[in-house]
């Protein structure tokens, strides 16, 4: 039986991982692709898996790899993802997507459809995993009034100056604290900056952390309706404070200024400083913490809230981090779900669509136990 050929574009701590997972599979033919010789050769070591140097820049040999698959992994920094999208949807290929680009992914559901081929986008852990959550557990109330996901990745042991270390691309995230917010008040969309309406949530197995506003709702904008509903990410208390002075005094501004007699951007600058600070040391422990919660009422009246938490440590005997695990897994699936033919729908499909439907749904939650990534469930009575 002739192997299923996989490309995975970007081999990063996500895209690296998911090439991995999908290599074990004797029955894919898996390729790695990056423009890092060095990201290339760590990866290499893995006999299972080809690799190959490519400057996912370059749209014309984004489309050629695609064309030699035939299903298409996007791991690719956000500021890339949404055309090598649309490269691989123009190669005519069924891709699922983890790249958090700014961009709409249902401006490509016409290129999607008229090439007959499903993409899976924004599969990860949030936007993805606690989108399909939300769905799910709406889909079991007759009226839903509130709609929160809080979700971070962090360091196991808290360092001084931020707290905080960053698994991708400082730029990646800095992307996060400067991109205004979307979310729901009262029926109508509104906006609001990055890193407002901070609050102090307790989580189970964490203690106190602060969550903030970010713009991960997304595709759920369109997929779920309620009066309210946002998305908060989380960090370890006094972060968005610090985050903010960074932003307002212009560290984040990609306007070039003067400096020393060169024209530089302050963003560079910022992301070549932080990423000292940021960048996980060998062995350092991370834990990713999330909480979905959907408020409304049953079929009898009663109000109640569902609740999702998930806290994932990372794997001890693998060593695979956290926030590999619980981005790419998701992925992982995805793509055999499409391999197997259980996604026959074409066009743009949000991950969080899948929450809507029981046999998917369970079909991803029941796998992602299977690796240890097992929210645990809560239903809360609102009565008094």
């Amino acid at each position: 039986m002739e192997k299923k050929k996989i490309a995975v574009l970007g081999g990063g701590l996500v895209g690296g991982f998911i090439a991995e997972q999908l290599a074990a599979d004797a029955s894919l033919a898996v390729t790695l692709y990056d423009r890092d010789r060095e990201t290339l050769k760590r990866r290499g070591l893995n006999p299972h898996l080809a690799t190959q140097q490519l400057d996912m820049a370059n749209v014309r040999h984004v489309r050629d790899a695609a064309h030699a698959a035939d299903l298409v992994i996007g791991a690719l920094p956000g500021h890339l993802g949404y055309a090598a999208l649309e490269a691989v949807l123009e190669a005519g290929r069924n891709t699922v997507d983890i790249s958090f680009f700014p961009e709409d992914p249902y401006g490509l559901s016409e290129l999607a459809e008229r090439k007959g081929v499903t993409a899976v986008v924004d599969c990860g852990v949030m936007p993805g995993l606690g989108g399909l959550l939300a769905l799910h557990f709406a889909a079991e109330l007759a009226h839903v009034e509130r709609v929160t996901i809080m979700v971070g990745g962090l360091p196991a042991v808290r360092r001084w100056p931020l707290e905080y270390k960053a698994p991708f691309s400082p730029v990646d995230v800095i992307e996060e604290y400067t991109r205004p917010a979307r979310l729901v008040e009262y029926g109508r969309v509104v906006s609001k900056p990055a890193l407002s309406d901070v609050e102090l949530v307790e989580l189970p197995g964490v203690g106190t952390l602060e969550a903030f506003n970010t713009d991960g709702l997304r595709t759920l904008l369109k997929n779920l309706t309620a009066p309210h509903m946002r998305e908060k990410t989380l960090r370890y208390p006094g972060h968005a404070e610090k985050i903010r002075l960074l932003r307002e005094l212009g560290f984040f501004d990609e306007e070039p200024v003067q400096a020393g007699g060169a024209s530089v951007r302050p963003l560079d600058v910022a992301a070549a400083l932080l990423i000292k600070h940021w960048k996980l040391a060998p062995g350092e422990q991370e834990l990713t913490v999330m909480r979905v919660e959907v408020e409304g009422a049953d079929e009898a009246g009663h109000r109640l809230v569902h609740r999702a938490d998930l806290l994932d440590r990372g794997d001890p005997a693998t060593g695979a981090l956290s926030m590999a695990r619980t981005t790419g897994y998701p992925a992982v699936f995805a793509a055999r779900m499409i391999l197997d033919g259980d996604l026959p729908a074409r066009g743009i499909l949000p991950a969080e669509l899948l929450g809507a439907d029981d046999a998917l749904c369970d079909k991803l939650l029941d796998s992602l136990a299977e690796v240890g990534i097992e929210p645990q469930y809560e239903e809360i009575s609102l009565e008094r």
